[in-house]
C-alpha cells in the first residue's frame, strides 16, 4: 500500500524536474537569442550596447527567483517572457529576420509554459 502512496509523489517530482530542465533550457535559449540580435543590430546599425543590456535585463533581474527555484519567481518569469514573445513578432515581420523572431517566439513560448507549469507545480509542492 505505501508503494502506491509513493507513487504520485515520485510522479510529481519527475513532472517538477523536468519542467525545471525545460525553463533552464528555454531561458538559456532566449539568452543566446537576445544576445544574437543585439550584436547582429549592433554590427548593422552601428549601435551601442545599451540595446543588448535593455533586452537583458528583465531576464537578469529575475535569475536569482530561478536559480533560488521560488514559485513566484517563476511565474513572474512566464509574464515577462509574454514580452519576448511580442518582441519576436514584431522581428519576425521585418525583411530577412523571420528566422530570427520565429526563434524567438518559439524560446519564450516555451518558457512561458514550462515556468507557469514549475510555478504551479513547485507550489503544490511546498503546500504539501
Amino acid at each position: 500500500m505505501t508503494g502506491d502512496a509513493a507513487t504520485p509523489a515520485t510522479h510529481q517530482d519527475q513532472r517538477l524536474r523536468q519542467a525545471r530542465r525545460v525553463v533552464i533550457g528555454s531561458y538559456a535559449a532566449l539568452i543566446v537569442l537576445l544576445c544574437l540580435g543585439g550584436w547582429l543590430l549592433k554590427s548593422q546599425h552601428q549601435v551601442g550596447w545599451g540595446p543588448i543590456l535593455v533586452r537583458l535585463l528583465p531576464l537578469v533581474l529575475l535569475l536569482p527567483s530561478l536559480l533560488t527555484r521560488r514559485p513566484r519567481g517563476h511565474l513572474w518569469l512566464a509574464f515577462v517572457s509574454l514580452l519576448y514573445l511580442m518582441q519576436g513578432v514584431m522581428i519576425a515581420s521585418l525583411p530577412d529576420k523571420l528566422w530570427l523572431g520565429g526563434l524567438e517566439i518559439a524560446a519564450a513560448a516555451v518558457l512561458c509554459v514550462a515556468s507557469a507549469l514549475y510555478a504551479r507545480w513547485r507550489g503544490r509542492q511546498l503546500r504539501s
